[in-house]
């Protein structure tokens, strides 16, 4: 596996741990809907989370939540309407940016931004 993919990884379990001490109850990682991943799906106060992770060792070209593309958002959207359709969910749901930034010493620096967009549909 590619040194970035490793990173990302990483990224995403520092982001789950993250979460779990806000108390978070983690329903999903990695889950796919055709193309479309979300890399979180969380539970908060009867909200249904889905979460964009970005992890990145440097912010030399941007912050990590800087390469959430419209595209990217577009995608989370239709894996999030599958899945509130599968598990028949009747309650709000959010979009979230998590931003890991892996600091010299290997530490992670995390940027959690709620309602990080909305839907466009």
């Amino acid at each position: 596996m590619a040194i970035h993919n490793d990173r990302g990884k990483a990224g995403e379990k520092a982001a789950v741990h993250f979460l779990q001490e806000k108390g978070y109850e983690i329903l999903d990682e990695n889950w796919t809907f055709g193309k479309a991943e979300v890399d979180i799906v969380a539970l908060h106060s009867n909200t249904i989370i889905f979460i964009e992770v970005k992890t990145r060792s440097s912010i030399a070209f941007g912050m990590p939540e800087d390469f959430v593309s419209l595209a990217k958002q577009r995608q989370l959207e239709l894996a999030s309407q599958a899945y509130i359709d599968i598990m028949d969910h009747q309650g709000e749901i959010r979009f979230d940016v998590i931003a890991v930034l892996l600091t010299k010493n290997n530490t992670f620096n995390i940027n959690h931004i709620e309602d990080a967009f909305w839907p466009y549909t």
